[in-house]
């Protein structure tokens, strides 16, 4: 009995034993199983921004050319997560622009972001925003799990790398239904229809033309025209996204916040002042649709404190601001401060409303940022009640583009109420169509939006606003002695075109003249006789040769007299003296005169000429102003120090 008790005691144990070891396999098996498997960076492109990310910390890889400004990044230190992850990094120092891995962890929101230029990355001041990042070297924290494939806020990411694994992200569902995505549009509470179809007002069917005006009306054509405008409709698919107010890019909908204020268009820095008809003859729906058209560029400018900045003047009788560049800071409030205009009546006194602009509306209180360019664009209905040409033309001195948008202007038996035929051209600095449109009718108005916006973006072709180039009336005063000779003469000529060449010429910008000396003085041609460079250049090869003595300082006082007295109010005066000896005469009495005229002189020496009587007729400091060169083959050599000395000095004085 007691040996098959032992017997069964052993077989217990040794059954015991064998589960034991099986399970100690087994789990070793199962161990080796669930191994995690190797860890992969994911990698994105430049233009991914981490809101379009919903994990909380993730590692990614960043391609190099992260640094390219069109990849804006928001704040410093902590970014927006409205930022691009890659060029955030760029921008903290963590990579530089050949691209890496970082690490990215998910912050609370702020209340500010601030802008800073590091490392070749300009970031972005930004109000708030409802989500923040940080960056760090791309180290793997212990304990820390890192998503090999990342998940995205929508379904299509075009940030994405093709074959990259993306999830959209939907609400929670609730018990017996099914999870739709939610989009900005739901949570604003726009329907589809809504934002596919922006109806413009419809004016009330009793608002007519007022019929009191002071001057004839075309019957009829207007009616017709306004009460199709009053029916149209504007799609998505035929404006521009940045023309509608209600687009919203598909990519963006789960990551653009509300809280979001748009800093502006940076590429479109330029400060703007709306000069509107508000006379009685445009009418009731006319001005509706004016102030429309205004609303419209408003929404595709995309108005900002970083980008474009807006203000309205009204005229009438008499011109009146409606709000100043620094009023509305982006095109919401700006189109809400649109709707609240009402008309003021009156003439067209346009010409009226620029001298209001040019005195009244750029200044530092007003909003004017100095570096921005100032643009002023007048909307006429039909033809102006007083003249333009002069206003304009101040206007331009001041450093004002002027753009003119003409809407029904005169036909052929109205031409005779019209005060200054061709106005349009009158007023603006250049008759090649880029400063004038002329619309047909107010129901084609709309149109104009995206030219108009196009033109005043277009910085580099703002040619109106003062430069080194372009508003200066030179005078050149030519030694035409005896010394000199026939040869080295043409070649003294050729230093005066080669820095005619470089001004932008016309007749509201640069102007050209020149005075020949020797004992006498000869005016070879004035500021008034030539506005064009071809002209100028053709001008210069005809001046022929003279000959005789060196009379310098009389030569001075009649450049004075013939030239500079007839410079423009508002001009630079600039006297270009070549001479190549001695004077006979002297030159200290009429150099002071010039200078205490505000005429800035430079004083080129070639051979023979005296060092200290160059020095006194130049413009203090004489180092900046006169200049010497041993033979007139070398003349050349100083066109671009002439001209970068001209614009160095003219940038470091205060203009408007």
């Amino acid at each position: 009995m007691g040996i098959v008790v032992l017997t069964m005691k052993a077989s217990v144990i040794e059954m015991f034993l064998v589960l034991l070891v099986t399970g100690i396999h087994s789990n070793k098996e199962m161990t080796k199983k669930t191994k995690r498997p190797k860890f992969t960076v994911p990698q994105i492109n430049c233009d991914v921004k981490a809101g379009k990310i919903i994990n909380p910390e993730f590692v990614v890889k960043c391609p190099a050319g992260c640094q390219d400004p069109r990849y804006h990044v928001y704040g410093t230190d902590v970014y927006a997560s409205y930022s691009s992850v890659c060029a955030a990094a760029v921008h903290s120092g963590v990579l530089d622009n050949s691209g890496g891995r970082i690490l990215v962890q998910k912050v609370a929101g702020q209340s500010g972001y601030k802008g800073s230029h590091s490392n070749g990355v300009q970031s972005l001041p930004l109000s708030r925003w409802r989500e923040s990042f940080i960056v760090s070297e791309g180290k793997l924290q212990k304990g820390v799990t890192y998503p090999s494939a990342l998940t995205y806020s929508s379904a299509k990411s075009p940030a994405a790398k093709a074959g990259e694994t993306t999830k959209a992200y939907q609400k929670p569902s609730v018990p017996g239904t099914t999870a739709q995505p939610v989009t900005l549009l739901q949570v604003l509470g726009i329907t589809p229809a809504e934002a596919t179809h922006t109806t413009l007002p419809k004016p009330s069917p009793s608002a007519g033309p007022t019929t009191s005006s002071p001057r004839p009306q075309p019957v009829g054509q207007r009616s017709r025209e306004l009460d199709l405008w009053s029916t149209t409709t504007y799609t998505s698919s035929q404006s521009s996204p940045r023309a509608n107010p209600g687009f919203v890019p598909k990519e963006e909908l789960s990551t653009q916040s509300l809280d979001l204020i748009s800093q502006g268009d940076p590429n479109c820095k330029v400060d703007l002042s709306f000069l509107i008809d508000g006379s009685t003859s445009i009418g009731k729906r006319r001005f509706r649709i004016q102030k429309q058209f205004l609303a419209d560029i408003a929404q595709a400018l995309d108005i900002g404190p970083a980008g474009p900045l807006m203000g309205v003047v009204q005229y009438g009788d008499n011109p009146a601001t409606q709000f100043n560049l620094k009023t509305h800071m982006n095109s919401q409030d700006l189109k809400t401060a649109l709707e609240k205009i009402t008309q003021r009546g009156g003439l067209s006194n346009v010409g009226r409303a620029i001298s209001f602009v040019t005195k009244n509306f750029f200044s530092k209180a007003n909003g004017n940022r100095g570096g921005a360019p100032n643009v002023a664009v007048v909307i006429v209905d039909g033809w102006p009640t007083d003249k333009v040409e002069e206003a304009s033309r101040l206007a331009r001195e001041s450093g004002i583009n002027i753009f003119f948008i003409t809407v029904e202007g005169a036909i052929e038996n109205e031409k005779q109420y019209v005060m200054e035929p061709n106005f349009a051209n009158k007023a603006v600095c250049r008759t090649n169509s880029f400063y004038s449109l002329s619309v047909q009718s107010w129901f084609s108005l709309r149109k104009s939006v995206q030219p108009l916006v196009k033109r005043v973006c277009d910085t580099d072709r703002l040619a109106c606003s003062k430069t080194c180039f372009n508003s200066a009336d030179v005078g050149f005063v030519i030694d035409g002695s005896s010394s000199v000779g026939t040869g080295n003469f043409r070649t003294v000529l050729q230093f005066v075109a080669n820095i005619s060449k470089e001004f932008e010429i016309s007749d509201t910008d640069t102007r050209i003249g020149a005075v020949q000396y020797t004992y006498e003085q000869r005016l070879e041609f004035g500021f008034e006789a030539y506005s064009t460079k071809s002209d100028i250049l053709n001008a210069i090869k005809r001046v022929g040769y003279w000959s005789g003595g060196t009379s310098t300082g009389a030569a001075i006082n009649y450049a004075l007299e013939q030239l500079f007295k007839k410079s423009k109010p508002n001009k630079r005066k600039l006297m270009i003296l070549i001479t190549d000896g001695r004077s006979y005469d002297d030159i200290h009495i009429p150099a002071m005169a010039a200078h205490h005229k505000g005429v800035i002189t430079y004083a080129i020496g070639v051979a023979w000429a005296a060092q200290d009587e160059l020095e006194v007729i130049a413009t203090h400091p004489a180092k900046d102003h006169a200049f010497f060169v041993d033979e007139f083959d070398n003349l050349y050599k100083l066109v671009p120090k002439v001209i970068e000395n001209i614009c160095t000095e003219f940038n470091s004085r205060p203009r408007n």
